[in-house]
């Protein structure tokens, strides 16, 4: 499946070879794509960083916080937002080709790590002349690479914020990992092997994103959306609106990318390799926004709250709202707020 057509024209790729993964294994070619906004003047670079399904268009999915006057200003800053490592939107994963084989990837693509994602985006900055970023952020999969940074490149960063994430994965989110995943690997196509890109096992991942979007919204939202109403068909709404989100995410996502990308999510733990959490944590000395949705069921206020007890110089932050985990993509509005108090701030002292 092609597709370029998801991702904006305006997209540039940077190509590099020999890659490293932190599992030993080699990628002998590597492409990433990526987005900028704004002008670079040697000290006003700002990451963004996208969420599980997202994309490099950084200025589609989170509009509200990309213009004149807003956290993330152009005008102000230069702004880059890149497809991480293992997604189908321009950057090397299961959907490219595999240079020894000529084939796709696909289910042989190797395993990736969060880290992984953050060393490829450091070697993209690098050849962007970018050395030290005001500020890197991101929500969900964004925040736990926003972690990552503030840890594997201390000296690179200035500030960070986290938004909606842990600092591990917790059995609650590896046990609905691995439900998705299993729904996936159910699917007649996918067990054929190398399936055909041109017919994906839509049926898996369709219902992998079903599973998921029970768990990005909250019980108060879909009551509030759906009830228990019918439609002329006699169906529920809520089954409808489910099913239509299936079906949209498989006329646009790779089912092995979905794949990779859980995985490495599950394997999160800023802890790892690194004497513990606490320490891990502890050691971010960065001034640092942890930002908490009130309904979220995917990655509970109460860890956000851990993370900003261990964090020496963090700001904690609620988002209120009714619509769970996806707030930080629907309530945009009060996150951009957020987001420029914050750094309106920086510099100050966290107690004030």
């Amino acid at each position: 499946m092609d597709f370029r057509p998801f991702f904006s024209p305006e997209t540039r790729f940077w190509r590099s070879s020999n890659f490293v993964l932190e599992s030993g294994e080699q990628l002998e070619e590597v492409e990433v794509a990526y987005r900028t906004w704004g002008n670079f003047d040697g000290d006003n670079a700002v990451l963004v960083c996208h969420a599980l399904t997202g994309s490099a268009d950084a200025d589609t999915w989170w509009a509200p916080l990309l213009g004149s006057e807003r956290s993330l200003d152009p005008a102000r800053n230069f702004i880059i937002c890149s497809n991480i490592l293992a997604s189908c939107y321009g950057t090397t994963g299961p959907a490219s080709l595999n240079p020894r084989t000529g084939r796709l990837w696909g289910a042989d693509f190797p395993s990736i790590t969060i880290r992984d994602m953050v060393r490829l985006q450091a070697l993209l900055l690098n050849s962007l002349g970018i050395q030290r970023l005001k500020l890197v952020l991101g929500g969900s999969l964004g925040g736990m690479q926003a972690l990552e940074w503030a840890l594997l490149y201390p000296e690179r960063v200035e500030a960070m914020a986290a938004i909606a994430c842990s600092g591990r994965h917790s059995a609650w989110c590896i046990g609905l990992s691995e439900a998705q995943r299993q729904t996936i690997f159910a699917d007649p196509l996918w067990q054929q092997g190398h399936y055909d890109p041109d017919q994906p096992p839509a049926a898996g991942l369709a219902a992998a994103r079903m599973v998921a979007m029970c768990t990005y919204r909250s019980q108060t939202s879909f009551e509030a959306r759906f009830g228990r109403e019918r439609n002329s068909q006699h169906r529920f709404a809520i089954a409808e609106y489910l099913r239509y989100q299936g079906t949209r995410l498989v006329q646009h996502f790779d089912a092995n990318a979905y794949v990779a990308l859980t995985y490495a999510m599950d394997a999160h733990d800023v802890g790892e390799n690194r004497g513990s959490y606490e320490t891990a944590l502890a050691s971010i000395l960065i001034p640092t926004l942890i930002v908490a949705i009130d309904s979220d069921v995917l990655y509970p206020p109460e860890e956000q709250q851990e993370l900003a007890r261990f964090i020496p110089d963090a700001r904690f932050a609620w988002l209120h709202s009714d619509h769970g985990h996806d707030a930080f993509l629907i309530e945009m509005d009060a996150l951009d707020e957020i987001m420029l108090n914050f750094r309106a701030n920086l510099g100050k002292d966290a107690d004030e």
